[in-house]
C-alpha cells in the first residue's frame, strides 16, 4: 500500500497543477480585461467586424461592394458627427439631450440668414456655427457654474431650442432647388466624389477627420486629459489643479460647435433646410456612444469607439434591409446591443475596482 508521504506528495502535485491552471485561466481573463480597459474601442470594433462578416456571408457581393459599404458611411455621417459631440459631454459624466435641436436650428439659421436677410452664404454659415457654439456654451455655464444637473439643463434647452426653431422658421422649408441655384455652398457637405469605385461625400470626409482630430486631442493634449479627469472624479481633478468649470464650459461649447457643423452637413444630406429634420438625432447619438463603449459614468471611452458604434447601427440597418427583414428587427437588435454594451462596461469597472 502507498505510504502517507506518497499520498501527500500526490496531493501537493495535484494542488499545484490546479493552482497553475487557475493562474493561467485568471491570466487570460486578466489580460483580456486589461485589453478592454485600456482599449475601450476594442469591443465595438470586434462587433463591427463580426457584423460585416455575417452580413457579407449572407449577402455576398450585394453587401461587399464599394457602393454598399460607402452607403453606410453616407447614412451615418450626421449621426456620427452629432455622436462625436455627445461623446465629449458623456466623457465628463454628463449628457446632452439638446444636440439634435442645436444641429437643426443651426441649419435653419444658415438658411434663413441667407434667404430671408440676403446675407452672404459664407457669413450665414459662420453665424450658424457661432449660434450653435453659444447654445452649447450656455449649457456648459448652467452645468458648471450654476451646478444644475446636465440631464435637466439639456432637456430644458432641447425644448427651448425646438420651440425657437419652429417659431423663427415659421415651420417653412427652404427648397433644395432654391439652395442649389442661389446658395450651393449650403449643400457643400452633400457633394459627392468617387474614389476607387466608392462614392464619398464631403460630410463623410468631415466626420472621419473630426473623429481622428478629437481622438488625437483627447489622448495627446492637456485639455483631453482634463476632460477624462473631470469625468472620472471632478473633486480630485479640482485638487490636482484642473479648472473644472472652464473644462466643462469648453466641452459643451465645442459640442455645440460640432452640432452646428452637423446642421450644415444635414443640409447637404437632405438637400433642403427643414425645421422638422433630425428628430431622432438625440437618441441615435446616445445609442452610438453607448454601443461604442464610452461609459455613461464618465472618464472612460474612446471617440473611435463612437464611430464604430455608429457604423454598427448602419451595418445592421443596411444588412437587414437588403435581407428584406422587418425594420423592427433593427430596433430589437440595437436594443440588445445597448444593454450588452452597458453590461460589459459594468463588468470592466467591477473587475477593475
Amino acid at each position: 500500500m502507498p505510504s502517507d508521504d506518497n499520498f501527500e506528495a500526490a496531493a501537493a502535485s495535484a494542488t499545484g497543477e490546479i493552482a497553475s491552471f487557475d493562474e493561467g485561466h485568471k491570466g487570460f481573463v486578466g489580460k483580456f480585461h486589461h485589453a478592454l480597459h485600456t482599449t475601450p474601442a476594442l469591443v465595438p470594433l470586434i462587433v463591427l467586424l463580426a457584423s460585416i462578416a455575417i452580413f457579407g456571408a449572407l449577402l455576398g457581393s450585394k453587401f461587399f461592394s464599394p457602393f454598399a459599404l460607402t452607403l453606410i458611411l453616407q447614412q451615418v455621417q450626421i449621426v456620427g458627427i452629432v455622436a462625436a459631440a455627445q461623446s465629449l459631454v458623456i466623457l465628463t459624466a454628463g449628457i446632452d439631450l439638446s444636440v439634435g435641436a442645436i444641429a437643426v436650428i443651426s441649419s435653419v439659421v444658415m438658411g434663413q440668414f441667407t434667404f430671408r436677410y440676403g446675407i452672404p452664404v459664407e457669413v450665414a454659415i459662420a453665424c450658424g456655427l457661432t449660434f450653435g457654439t453659444m447654445v452649447g456654451a450656455l449649457n456648459g455655464w448652467l452645468v458648471a457654474v450654476m451646478k444644475l444637473p446636465p440631464f435637466i439643463v439639456t432637456l430644458g434647452m432641447w425644448q427651448i431650442v425646438l420651440a425657437a426653431n419652429f417659431l423663427y422658421s415659421a415651420n417653412e422649408t427652404i427648397r433644395s432647388q432654391d439652395i442649389a441655384e442661389q446658395a450651393p455652398l449650403l449643400q457643400l457637405m452633400g457633394a459627392k466624389f468617387n474614389l476607387g469605385g466608392a462614392v464619398f461625400t464631403f460630410g463623410v470626409l468631415f466626420m472621419l477627420l473630426l473623429v481622428l482630430l478629437l481622438a488625437y486631442v483627447l489622448k495627446h493634449t492637456a485639455w483631453g486629459r482634463h476632460v477624462y479627469a473631470v469625468g472620472d472624479d471632478p473633486e480630485a481633478a479640482e485638487l490636482s489643479g484642473v479648472n473644472v468649470k472652464k473644462t466643462l464650459i469648453s466641452v459643451y461649447a465645442l459640442a455645440g460647435l460640432i452640432c452646428a457643423f452637423a446642421g450644415w452637413a444635414l443640409i447637404g444630406r437632405i438637400g433642403s433646410v427643414s425645421p422638422t429634420s433630425g428628430q431622432l438625432l438625440n437618441i441615435e447619438s446616445i445609442t452610438a456612444v453607448v454601443i461604442g463603449g464610452i461609459s455613461l459614468f464618465g472618464g472612460r471611452g474612446s471617440i473611435l469607439g463612437t464611430l464604430f458604434g455608429a457604423l454598427i447601427v448602419g451595418v445592421f440597418t443596411l444588412g437587414l434591409r437588403l435581407l428584406g427583414a422587418d425594420a423592427q428587427w433593427t430596433f430589437l437588435l440595437i436594443g440588445l446591443l445597448i444593454i450588452a454594451a452597458v453590461a460589459v462596461d459594468q463588468w470592466i469597472r467591477k473587475v477593475a475596482a
